[in-house]
């Protein structure tokens, strides 16, 4: 939280989550930011090629120290190629590469799995399907990168669900760092209580180190 990243925002996902606040349906042209944090940006035709994406991040890179480029979407490891092809030439600038995904494609991430330097995994609670088998085969694959867990957390969000999300965690490796996001509302989702959230939080350290809860901090300060 709090680091200079480059974001690059992939179309396409496989789950239809009811609280996911992103358009990442196909569109016709895509922004790119005029410089570096400006919040001005310019629309460019779509689909662009790996070598163009390559040629942003460089300028980006070059304006502005930056911790990593993180791909982000929809769901980034739908189009593992791409992110292939630019992570290989990204990393010639010595900018790590940061992967954020719903960990439900873990045969996907294995194919670009030496790219990528830090991994950003959603376990999905409420989507209506038990994804559970999926996310712990994508955190065996993931492990040993540096990695955290993200739970996005509602007030529909039930004591049941989670514990078993944290007894996933927990069985896999306990070291492993969670990050409870109460949602931010959207539709018909509501955020959940202080009291749920610490309440989830003093539950899950018992199985698992490092447990903090952080909100949407780009919605806190108005940043897209």
């Amino acid at each position: 939280m709090g680091c200079r990243q480059i974001f690059v925002r992939l179309a396409d996902c496989n789950l239809r989550c009811a609280y996911c606040d992103t358009n990442f349906e196909r569109a016709d042209f895509c922004k790119i930011e005029t410089a570096a944090g400006s919040m001005l940006f310019r629309d460019e035709k779509n689909p662009l090629d790996a070598a163009q994406v390559v040629e942003v991040i460089k300028n980006f890179a070059g304006a502005v120290p930056t911790q990593a480029v993180s791909f982000t979407g929809g769901e980034p490891l739908l189009h593992w190629q791409f992110v292939r092809d630019v992570a290989g030439a990204v990393k010639n600038f010595g900018v790590k590469i940061f992967l954020e995904t719903n960990g439900t494609l873990p045969e996907e991430f294995k194919k670009i799995s030496a790219a990528v330097d830090i991994v950003s995994m959603d376990i999905k609670l409420g989507v209506g399907k038990n994804l559970f088998a999926l996310h712990e085969k994508f955190l065996r694959a993931a492990h040993g990168k540096d990695l955290y867990i993200k739970m996005v957390v509602a007030d529909a969000t039930t004591p049941e669900e989670f514990f078993s999300a944290v007894e996933l965690v927990a069985g896999v490796d306990p070291k492993i760092l969670l990050i409870l996001q109460p949602v931010t509302p959207i539709k018909n989702v509501s955020a959940p209580s202080a009291e749920k959230l610490l309440n989830f939080q003093s539950t899950a350290l018992k199985k698992i180190h490092d447990v903090r809860i952080i909100p949407q901090t780009h919605k806190i300060i108005s940043l897209l």
